[in-house]
């Protein structure tokens, strides 16, 4: 599996598009799929945030998550998140997620972030705990139960 850069893959956008408009596209605002597409486009950096990481095996498309400002509108002071952490249902349990996660987080290092936040309905916190991260607090948001986390990942 490799993991690569939107950036360097902007013909799967549309493929990441259509799953988190599947997965969370009830919280849209817009609800429109043509809409993600757009927004997605500032995710095409590599060497700025925001950007998005893809999970590639022998041309198939596994997963994706980003790396992002502001995601939940109730923290401004929180600056950078981890969002959009996205497997394909036949390949989850095989440990994509935490290969793009453990990839963001270098990466983030590499751009001298301090933190990073993010939200999950798993109020156990699941993967994330296992890596690290740690509760800040539970929160209700757009109606949704949810876990926000933090991982100081300055050395």
């Amino acid at each position: 599996m490799k993991l690569e850069y939107l950036a360097d893959n902007q013909e799967l956008l549309p493929i990441v598009a259509q799953w988190y408009f599947e997965e969370w596209g009830y919280l849209s605002e817009e609800k429109s799929l043509e809409k993600d597409i757009q927004r997605l486009h500032i995710y095409l950096n590599k060497d700025k945030v925001p950007l998005m990481l893809l999970a590639i095996e022998e041309d198939e498309l596994l997963g994706a998550a980003q790396l992002k400002f502001r995601e939940m509108s109730i923290y401004p002071e929180k600056e950078h998140w981890v969002g959009g952490v996205y497997v394909v249902e036949k390949h989850r349990g095989k440990g994509i997620a935490r290969q793009i996660l453990s990839e963001l987080i270098a990466i983030a290092k590499s751009l001298e972030v301090e933190t990073l936040y993010l939200q999950t309905e798993n109020l156990e916190g699941g993967l994330y705990r296992r890596m690290g991260w740690k509760p800040i607090e539970q929160v209700n948001y757009r109606g949704i139960a949810v876990l926000v986390m933090e991982k100081h990942i300055k050395e």
